[in-house]
């Protein structure tokens, strides 16, 4: 179970800093996080993932240097101990691979505005050379039209040997696996013929797919990744406690239910990428929210700073970004001074319950009852049960308790097997 960073933000570096690539000095901050590393195991959480921490130009999705620490980040050394703290925690690490493109200003692009065609590094892109003259600006293709992010030629084997060698040496340094970035770009194939070198060597590390829509049980089928993101869930769940329609939170969770035959998703109800969830549903229903999510199956995560109920909005503008990847303080006590303390516990809760429960991992989830503001999730075994209600209402909701006997999180009367929620309530329950 992840805690989610965006490094650069979290550390307060300069995302769209003045000095070029290169002559930037080295700012030794990674130890900022290390710092966090005893809250993610008060949280009970045991994995870090950590956004783009490789040299960029930018936001760390232009990648410069797969093979360097970002110097407003630090240095290997600084990584280093970041790996060997989290793991004398007992925490895992994974990293934010960005392999469908690179920043325009990696030397392997550059060498093709000098060299043209003929750049040794020429057959790791997409360029249309047609009608080409030296000095002209390189005409590649690029992610999503932004013109500083070009892409990779995935049909060249040059390019899976370079992700095969960015893959294995950070594994080598003692990584535990990768997130795919943008995964839905890149074509299932390239994955299948890479991640089989990679695991020869690493056999337990585990690659989840950024994968916004698609067939994911094809996708995952084609590509032999372990997991990829599950965004439908997320939508479920944001629009359903957002729009007070828990029969849209109903059908997501069915649909989820149906890929557990071929893969377990990663689930999470934040990210670097989307509106905050306090943001999306409000303060008073993040509990809800992460309710499902630690309660219906999938490999979760946590967004930093969802846990203290942090607003942010994601805007379609430059620097849109800066507000759901904010400065973290050094000390995680400040952070929490000022906080929803019972929204912080209500996610010690829900995790020692996930713990508690390791079958939640990959358990089938019934809707038991629905209503457009009432819902009950029972996520089950032979032996087992977890229920989760909720009421999006403003009238408490008597409900079914669909044989639950605890009331393990979140606040609720329970008798005579009926379920008693007050208004905005919700509760997670055990058979």
């Amino acid at each position: 179970m992840w805690w989610h960073v965006y490094p650069l933000g979290f550390v307060g570096a300069e995302v769209r800093p003045s000095t070029p690539v290169g002559e930037r000095p080295v700012e030794h901050r990674l130890d900022r996080i290390a710092g966090w590393l005893d809250h993610v195991v008060a949280l009970g959480l045991n994995g870090l993932m950590l956004g783009p921490v490789f040299e960029s130009s930018s936001h760390g999705y232009d990648t410069t240097d797969h093979f360097r620490i970002d110097p407003r980040l630090g240095d290997e050394a600084d990584f280093d101990r970041l790996v060997s703290a989290a793991h004398d925690r007992g925490v895992q690490v994974l990293l934010d691979g960005v392999f469908n493109h690179v920043g325009r200003e990696h030397p392997a692009f550059r060498a093709l505005g000098a060299e043209g065609p003929d750049a040794p590094t020429a057959e790791l892109f997409r360029v249309d050379w047609d009608g080409w003259h030296p000095g002209e600006r390189v005409r590649s293709e690029l992610f999503e039209g932004h013109d500083i992010l070009v892409a990779l030629d995935h049909t060249r084997p040059a390019v899976e040997d370079l992700v095969v060698e960015v893959m294995t040496y950070w594994l080598g340094r003692g990584v535990d696996g990768w997130r795919l970035d943008a995964a839905y770009a890149v074509p299932p194939a390239f994955w299948a013929r890479v991640l089989p070198r990679v695991r020869e060597r690493f056999p337990d590390a585990w690659f989840s797919g950024e994968v916004i829509h698609g067939d994911g049980a094809a996708i995952v089928r084609a590509s032999t990744m372990d997991s990829l993101t599950q965004y439908e869930l997320w939508q479920g769940i944001w629009h359903g406690i957002a729009d007070r329609n828990c029969h849209e939170l109903a059908h997501a969770i069915e649909r989820h239910d149906e890929l557990l035959a071929t893969f377990v998703p990663s689930t999470f109800i934040g990210n670097h990428d989307v509106t905050r969830i306090a943001s999306a549903v409000g303060t008073e229903f993040v509990g809800h929210a992460a309710a499902v999510l630690f309660t219906v199956a999938g490999t979760p995560s946590v967004w930093a700073g969802d846990e203290f109920g942090w607003l942010g909005v994601k805007e379609a503008r430059e620097g849109g970004d800066d507000a759901v990847r904010p400065e973290f303080p050094e000390d995680p006590a400040s952070a929490r001074a000022g906080a929803d303390d019972d929204l912080f516990h209500a996610h010690e809760a829900l995790v020692a319950l996930r713990r508690r429960h390791p079958w939640l991992h990959r358990a089938h989830t019934d809707v038991v009852h629905l209503e457009n503001t009432a819902i009950v999730l029972r996520t089950a075994t032979d032996s087992a049960a977890v229920v989760t209600a909720l009421n999006l209402g403003p009238d408490p909701v008597d409900l079914p308790a669909a044989d639950a006997t605890r009331v393990e999180a979140g606040g609720a009367d329970l008798r005579d097997g009926t379920l008693r929620l007050p208004a905005g309530g919700w509760a997670v329950l055990t058979a």
